[in-house]
């Protein structure tokens, strides 16, 4: 089996060979649908480059990325985290700042606690309750910490808005706003409605 087309999205053949620096980075995320982006699409070929709860801890990533990043300091780690996880505890971006620590964090945006809106339309379609966020602009409470921030709302943004962001040179924070209704890869509020009328 190929592991590097493995980690290619949806069967793409695979892209140019992963420079060097890429074995040495370390990727955070905590629990929730957004994990499932980073752990499909970013391999990991050695040990210890993936720190992530076991449990459920909503709200390790962004924790767990300052510390990283104060801890390997010439090695670059991104969080991957989603609004809700973020909320959690984004405010370490502060410890971030105050030591010179430079992690990247992504905060994919669906202005929803998305698994639990997931396991909600699985099992009561329809029937929504306290998973909605009203989530205040991300970019901009990482700027007030005097971080990085950016918000990506098209595909076509994303490179040179991570671009800028490794540039800065310290921590950065880029929000990804993800199409309406959208909860994971390949899994939407509506697709998960059309299911359960199909097999409900």
């Amino acid at each position: 089996m190929d592991a590097d087309r493995l980690q290619q999205p949806f069967g793409l053949p695979p892209g140019p060979p992963r420079p060097p620096e890429a074995r040495r980075r370390r990727v955070t995320f905590g629990a929730g649908n957004h994990a499932i982006w980073a752990q499909r699409f970013l391999a990991h070929r050695e040990g210890g480059r993936q720190l992530a709860p076991r449990n459920g801890s909503m709200g390790y990533g962004i924790p767990a990325a300052v510390a990283a990043a104060i801890g390997h300091p010439g090695r670059q780690v991104v969080s991957v985290a989603g609004d809700g996880c973020f909320l959690m505890n984004g405010q370490e971006l502060a410890t971030a700042m105050a030591v010179g620590a430079a992690p990247l964090v992504l905060v994919l945006n669906n202005s929803a606690f998305g698994t639990i809106r997931q396991h909600q339309e699985q099992a009561c379609p329809g029937r929504v309750s306290g998973t909605a966020l009203s989530n205040p602009d991300f970019a901009v409470y990482a700027r007030a910490f005097g971080a990085h921030g950016e918000t990506v709302t098209e595909t076509d943004e994303f490179v040179p808005a991570l671009e800028r962001a490794l540039a800065s040179g310290r921590a950065a924070l880029i929000e990804l706003r993800v199409t309406e209704g959208r909860l994971a890869p390949g899994v939407t509020v509506d697709s998960l409605r059309e299911r359960s009328v199909t097999h409900g």
